[in-house]
């Protein structure tokens, strides 16, 4: 498998991660053989670092660094919130037009990790824009109708599973996810629309290159789940602009390899 690279140069290397695909090994599955981090370094035939996280199934920008030191030079940036990050979900119900959300959470506790202590609430701070709404004539859960929206995600602040914790805080959880999602609206998705994945897609990150000091701009394109989902509700005009030329339901080397491995797919 060849992963898809949309950024890079001597310092940094970017792909766009398909969803179900880990970043590293980790405990959350340990049984899988395939790592983001594995396949880049086989691909490029050198060590690369990660700079930030991506949930597993979560697709899009993933950003590496090509040496420790720059790694550590773009973490900071991070650490100083001027890195912006935006996202792509789809979630259950009519979202406001805008909403701005500043809600503490404590670090969910791994299940894996044994005697994990909880721990105190840390700020959380996200924006959120809805591009685009649908009602669909079908009776999924106690309304004859079902309604769902496209939205556009800005964490302020980088908590485990923030985007995924704020959207069901809210009660707008997001479609295909097992954890924190609704079971019915998922399995509709999986079952009905050829979704089997969490539809949460990191589609663009902003920030200055650490070396060079100008302003860089990686987009991640949709992969076809999350496109054909968008042509079908008549969505595809009001994705962000930068994602426009991104329709033409190609399949990506990288978009389509991994999410039905996801652990969205255990929804039952």
């Amino acid at each position: 498998m060849e992963l898809q690279i949309i950024y890079s140069d001597d310092d940094l290397v970017a792909i766009n991660k398909p969803s179900g695909l880990l970043v590293h090994r980790s405990d959350i599955d340990r049984h899988e053989t395939r790592f983001a981090l594995q396949l880049l370094r086989n691909q490029l035939g050198q060590r690369v670092y990660p700079v930030h996280r991506l949930d597993k199934p979560t697709s899009g920008v993933l950003l590496f660094a090509r040496r420790p030191e720059i790694a550590s030079l773009t973490t900071d940036l991070w650490r100083q919130r001027v890195v912006d990050k935006r996202y792509l979900a789809i979630t259950r119900g009519y979202m406001p037009e805008f909403l701005h959300l500043d809600k503490p959470m404590a670090p969910p506790v791994d299940k894996y990790a044994k005697h994990e202590r909880i721990k105190p609430e840390q700020e959380a701070i996200t924006d959120f824009r809805c591009l685009a709404q649908v009602e669909l004539d079908i009776e999924i859960d106690k309304y004859p109708q079902s309604r769902y929206s496209l939205v556009e995600c800005q964490p302020h602040t980088g908590r485990k599973h923030q985007l995924r914790r704020h959207l069901k805080h809210l009660s707008h959880p997001i479609i295909g996810d097992a954890r924190y999602g609704k079971g019915k609206h998922s399995r509709y998705f999986r079952d009905h629309l050829q979704a089997p994945r969490l539809l949460l897609h990191a589609w663009s990150l902003t920030m200055t290159h650490p070396i060079s000091n100008k302003e860089i701009q990686l987009i991640a394109p949709l992969d076809d789940v999350f496109l054909r989902l968008c042509d079908r509700f008549h969505w595809i005009p009001q994705l962000p602009q930068p994602l426009h030329h991104d329709h033409s339901f190609a399949e990506h080397a990288s978009s389509a390899a991994f999410y039905v491995e996801g652990e969205s797919l255990d929804l039952d």
